[in-house]
């Protein structure tokens, strides 16, 4: 200060400067934002405002900061942007705060306050419908007021929590809760339709089964239609057939008729055939669930579980008629069969599976069966990768063995039809499985040297984008790849090797088994089969079984009549425990034709990878060259294999039960077919002439025509094709044509079972003269004629 404001103060400062003195000396120091802070502060609340902060206060967590209300903040944020006003008015605003304070709460809260209506304006309360009311004992009737109204449409609750009004009026009057229950969709009366319960309660059964023809064939058609907006007419027909449809509004369920209930099933049947899709539907996990998508996809996901789930509801209810063994049981085994064949691709195919080789599983056989074998056998030929075929494989092994072989033999040979003769190369059954030939193994192309420019122009360069690029286009192949139901080669063997071990498995656990089964017949006629696919190290095990099987079915010609009664006795006992045929002609074909079918399963081995090792097949020769003399006297060579209905269950038009024999699955081929299949095996036209030794192909030419004389026209004409091919492969019995006299060492043994003593070449072929003259069929004997006049080129 200066000296002329010192004496100032000095003289009249006591005056002047006394309210100085009265200053603060803080507030002096402090900002006028902050002053207005503090002020407001101080300022007291309304008692609504203090109650909902206190209420705040006590709900908040201890961890958290205390919640500061909006309207606290508001004038804060206000004074911040009014710091550029005017001096004046904050003054005035800051120095009339404390003093209006009380007014400005009073305003607000009557200006928060409604305003009272008139009772003249109030709408009438609105009521429920009328209850019924009471008649008391002195006979005066007594009201008892209304129901609850119901929640109108105007108010804005969501829909979860609306309540229906027959719920709400039926819970008021104390009704059970079955009754109040909605009536579902499957069942009531919606979208102009009438009601499953209505249709069913229909006094005229004839009027009753049309009606719901009607019924079905539109809903149908309005699913085929539109599938994936009419999903939910899928229960209403699975409702038709059910056994009784329950309702809300009867006590007890409604039975159902079984002609509408099969209508039911058959229409689902077209339906699901129509609707599923080419592709198998995976179901999403919890957390593909939890994650949002659009629209689009969340309408295709919910289509594909519903439709998932419908066809798993159909699956379970044609199963449990199978189970029951109801009337409709064979209709849904029909339905089951034709969803394995055309719907191989869908999911629950596994469930369909078990289902149908359950029901083969019996020792009896129908012409349900026949579905069910012809639908197995239809998945095996249309199986482009081999899944379906070892899922298949895998339940008709462990079902057998389930069953300890003892099933019906027309079950086998299904087996025969599956892709591996064709399809698998280069692959052999192992002790672990399978393994593939080591000349087959694919090898590496020689390396060819190149330049540097070559090797450049081979290998370019590529940017780091230019690899993104196709490495994204690699993947979009690979995509397109399987859009386009490509068939994975790597991926078709492995299927099939695996079930060719299975198989495999199950043929040699047949064979080995000590007591023959009647599977043995098709186990044989596999291993035939799929020979070529046998591993080389199990040829002479499969050799050793086979001559054991060979000797356990053939007769002893030697033995005493005794021990042949014994023999047949305790033959006898074996048949009735293995469930073989009873009737002695059926037996010994039977026998027969297990013996030729092993003889012809180990030239199958032999012919050929088998040529590659030296293994003495002749006593399998001299076993077949004894067969021939037993067929002489059979008459029925040419017929095929016949097995007898053991089920008296009937066909759906079938009127009568079935009293003839019907042809066989289990070999396909007769006697007659089996036997000059293992000729042609013996004596293979293109093997070199050293192979056969002359005196073993002039005793099979020479007791093939001798037999040739009691079998019918058609045996007898390939018995002598085969004569003329052996005629052609060895020149040295030519001789045999001539009946001139001439010089030989011995007589021919024609009794013996041995090729090698029987001397064949001191006979000759006079047969030939009696079938060119004296057999009735004409082709018969011009094919002798000829055959006798044979003369080499």
């Amino acid at each position: 200060m200066e000296d002329e404001d010192l004496e100032f103060f000095s003289g009249q400062g006591a005056q002047t400067a006394s309210f100085l003195r009265s200053l603060d000396e803080k507030g002096i120091s402090l900002s006028k934002r902050v002053i207005t802070q503090q002020r407001k502060a101080e300022r007291p609340k309304p008692a609504k405002r203090r109650k909902l902060d206190e209420a705040l206060s006590a709900s908040g967590d201890e961890d958290e900061e205390p919640w500061s209300s909006t309207l606290e903040s508001l004038p804060a944020t206000d004074e911040e942007d009014g710091e550029e006003t005017d001096e004046a008015s904050d003054e005035e605003d800051t120095g009339d705060t404390k003093a209006g304070s009380s007014d400005s709460e009073e305003e607000l809260t009557h200006e928060r306050r409604g305003r009272a209506r008139p009772t003249e304006w109030e709408p009438p309360a609105r009521q429920g419908p009328a209850r019924l009311p009471v008649k008391l004992a002195d006979g005066t009737i007594k009201p008892t007021g209304n129901l609850p109204a119901p929640p109108s449409s105007d108010e804005s609750e969501s829909e979860a929590e609306r309540v229906d009004p027959i719920e709400s009026w039926a819970a008021a009057a104390g009704a059970d809760s079955a009754s109040s229950r909605r009536e579902d969709v499957a069942t009531a009366a919606r979208f102009g339709r009438p009601a499953v319960v209505d249709l069913l309660k229909m006094s005229s059964r004839k009027a009753k089964i049309q009606r719901v023809k009607e019924e079905l064939a539109t809903i149908c058609q309005d699913i085929v239609a539109d599938p994936e907006n009419n999903l939910g007419l899928l229960r209403r027909l699975h409702t038709f057939a059910q056994a009784e449809v329950k309702s809300p509004t009867l006590a007890e369920p409604v039975a159902n008729d079984p002609i509408i209930r099969k209508l039911a099933i058959l229409s689902e049947l077209a339906v699901f055939k129509d609707i599923v899709p080419g592709f198998r539907i995976r179901v999403l996990t919890e957390l593909e669930k939890a994650q949002k998508v659009s629209q689009t996809v969340l309408h295709q996901r919910e289509f594909e579980q519903g439709l998932l789930a419908g066809y798993q509801q159909y699956l379970k209810a044609m199963e449990a008629e199978l189970k029951a063994k109801s009337d409709l049981a064979e209709v849904c085994l029909h339905c089951m069969c034709t969803l394995l064949t055309d719907l191989t691709h869908f999911n629950y195919r596994v469930n369909i599976m078990n289902s149908v080789v359950a029901y083969l599983s019996k020792k009896s056989w129908d012409s349900a069966s026949d579905t069910c074998l012809n639908s197995i056998i239809s998945v095996f030929r249309n199986d482009a990768n081999g899944s379906a075929s070892l899922e298949l494989v895998r339940l008709l092994n462990r079902m057998i063995k389930e069953r300890h072989y003892r099933v019906h033999p027309n079950v086998l040979p299904c087996l025969l039809h599956l892709r591996l003769k064709s399809e698998l190369k280069g692959v052999r059954a192992s002790q672990n499985g399978s393994s593939k030939d080591t000349d087959n193994k694919k090898t590496k192309p020689p390396k060819v040297k190149m330049s540097k420019k070559e090797r450049k122009a081979a290998n370019p360069h590529m940017s780091k984008k230019a690899k993104e690029a196709a490495k994204e286009l690699k993947k979009i192949e690979q995509e397109m790849d399987e859009a386009a139901a490509e068939v994975d080669e790597e991926d078709r063997a492995g299927q099939q090797t695996e079930t060719l071990k299975l198989l495999f498995v199950l043929y040699f656990s047949i064979i080995k088994n000590p007591r023959p089964t009647r599977l043995l017949s098709g186990a044989l006629e596999g291993i035939s089969r799929y020979a070529h696919l046998v591993n080389i190290d199990f040829f002479r095990d499969l050799l050793v079984v086979l001559r054991q099987l060979i000797l356990k079915h053939e007769p002893d010609a030697k033995a005493s009549k005794d021990q042949g009664e014994a023999a047949e006795d305790s033959l006898d006992e074996e048949i009735e425990e293995n469930d073989l045929p009873k009737d002695p002609v059926l037996r010994h074909r039977e026998l027969k034709r297990r013996r030729l079918l092993c003889i012809t399963t180990a030239f199958e081995l032999l012919s050929g990878q088998g040529e590659a090792i030296t293994i003495d097949l002749s006593d399998f020769s001299n076993h077949l060259y004894a067969i021939i003399s037993e067929l002489t006297l059979s008459s029925d060579i040419d017929d095929l294999p016949i097995t007898r209905l053991n089920s008296t269950v009937k066909s759906p038009t079938q009127t009568k039960p079935e009293s003839r024999p019907t042809p066989s699955k289990v070999d396909t081929k007769s006697l007659a077919d089996l036997l000059f299949r293992t000729l042609y095996l013996v004596f293979p036209p293109r093997s070199p002439v050293h192979n056969v030794p002359p005196w073993r192909t002039a005793a099979f030419a020479k007791r093939v025509l001798a037999c040739s004389l009691h079998w019918p026209s058609a045996t007898v004409l390939r018995a002598l094709e085969f004569v003329e091919v052996l005629l052609v492969k060895e020149p040295r019995i030519e001789g045999l044509l001539s009946t001139e006299d001439k010089a030989a060492d011995g007589v021919y043994r024609g009794d013996l079972d041995d090729p090698q003593l029987c001397n064949a070449f001191t006979s000759s072929f006079w047969e030939l003269r009696m079938l060119s003259i004296s057999h009735y069929d004409e082709g018969v004997r011009k094919a002798a004629k000829r055959l006798a006049n044979h003369s080499r080129a």
